[in-house]
């Protein structure tokens, strides 16, 4: 069991109703390996992450990102944007919960956003 450690070298593995959601301490594992800026919903089915953002335009700019990481692992986001914000969930909709992809896109997406020093 990988949990808790950097995933951003896997890929998604295709999903179907076959692949079990992850177990609550798989999931407390892998929040800790994400920005502490992702939130664990409520019945503990998805992950969320809001950005603040100066602007329309680069509200635009972190959903193409996030569309374009969902395209590259075939494992697609629920994306909301506006002036000034950009939200992204990730769950496992085949599973309703989460599973390993969730957090292999999480980690990536943390990655690609993360603020150069």
């Amino acid at each position: 069991m990988t949990t808790g450690t950097d995933l951003t070298q896997r890929q998604c593995e295709p999903c179907n109703t076959n692949v079990p959601s992850l177990s609550e301490p798989e999931i407390q594992a892998h929040m800790t390996a994400l920005d502490e800026a992702w939130q664990l919903s409520a019945n503990h089915d998805s992950i969320e992450r809001h950005y603040s953002v100066k602007g329309f335009a680069k509200a635009v700019y972190l959903a193409n990102l996030a569309a374009w990481l969902a395209d590259q692992e075939g494992h697609h986001p629920d994306i909301s944007f506006g002036w000034g914000y950009c939200t992204i969930v990730f769950t496992t909709h085949d599973t309703h919960g989460l599973t390993l992809n969730d957090f292999i896109c999480a980690q990536k997406m943390d990655k690609l956003t993360a603020q150069q020093d």
